[in-house]
């Protein structure tokens, strides 16, 4: 009877004792899941500013996170392989964007020099003038006074229906 009792109690003692393991590995377990992951990145926080504005001051804007609506003008190759702002024509192209203090005329705003890597411009091949667009970006040199841009995103806003005008 007393190795019956001692037996039960061997059992009882390593049961408890297995499930205080179980827990205890458990919690280690979610403690070295919660050290281990990564911190997320931080988002990149983008001022909203209108194109004019860059243009008649780019310095006020040298490395800053700078967003621009506007209308599409065209794919260019201006202040590509320049020298002192370089930008490789091998892997970038430039486009204009639409003036938006004129509206009666599509005239382009040459003074502000953008670039765009040739994988996002070949995505975006279809694009006519007058098309909106937003980009993201920031002003990494102002060579010759004007801003040079490069885009961190790009996307098209809203498409013109030129179809219409060709009856």
């Amino acid at each position: 009877m007393k190795k019956l009792q001692i037996i039960t109690l061997a059992i009882i003692v390593s049961t408890g004792l297995g499930i205080c393991t179980n827990k205890i590995t458990t919690y280690a377990a979610n403690i070295t899941k919660t050290a281990i992951s990564a911190p997320s990145a931080p988002q990149v926080e983008y001022t909203d500013v209108n194109a004019l504005e860059i243009v008649s001051n780019p310095y006020r804007y040298m490395k800053r996170n700078i967003r621009i609506r506007g209308k599409f003008d065209k794919f260019s190759t201006l202040g590509l392989d320049y020298a002192p702002a370089m930008r490789s024509s091998e892997k970038y192209i430039s486009f204009l964007i639409q003036r938006p203090d004129i509206t009666n005329h599509n005239i382009p705003l040459s003074e502000l020099k953008i670039f765009l890597k040739k994988e996002v411009a070949e995505k975006n091949i279809d694009l006519d003038a007058g098309d909106e667009i937003e980009f993201t970006g920031r002003v990494f040199s102002t060579a010759l006074g004007d801003a040079w841009m490069d885009v961190d995103e790009f996307k098209v806003t809203k498409k013109v229906n030129h179809n219409s005008d060709k009856k």
